[in-house]
């Protein structure tokens, strides 16, 4: 009577067999971090041909704005510095308690 054995004598054990399923469940892994990285930066709104804008954290100093227009995308960090330069005085904005904005313009003299 023969003994059950795992492996018969004849049978080669191979040690790399168990790496290969290894590396499919590493390839899964990373498509879907992959997936969950684009979908989170909002890649897929980047690829698409309609122009957008994204504000993050507004009024933050940190605050910063992405525009899209047709292939360009501009990027702009808030900083702390002030504009300086030639110009003219447009008009005055007053937020009111309701919280509408109202836009006076100012007097050409």
């Amino acid at each position: 009577m023969k003994k059950f054995k795992f492996f018969d004598e004849d049978d080669h054990v191979e040690p790399l067999a168990s790496v290969a399923n290894l590396v499919d469940v590493m390839l899964v892994f990373s498509v879907a971090l992959m997936v969950a990285l684009v979908s989170y930066l909002q890649v897929p709104a980047m690829l698409q041909n309609k122009d957008y804008t994204v504000i993050t954290n507004p009024g933050g100093v940190d605050m910063e704005i992405i525009i899209k227009e047709g292939q360009e995308i501009k990027h702009y960090e808030a900083t702390t510095a002030t504009g300086a330069g030639q110009g003219e005085l447009l008009g005055q904005a007053y937020r009111l308690p309701d919280g509408r904005v109202i836009y006076v313009p100012a007097d050409k003299k």
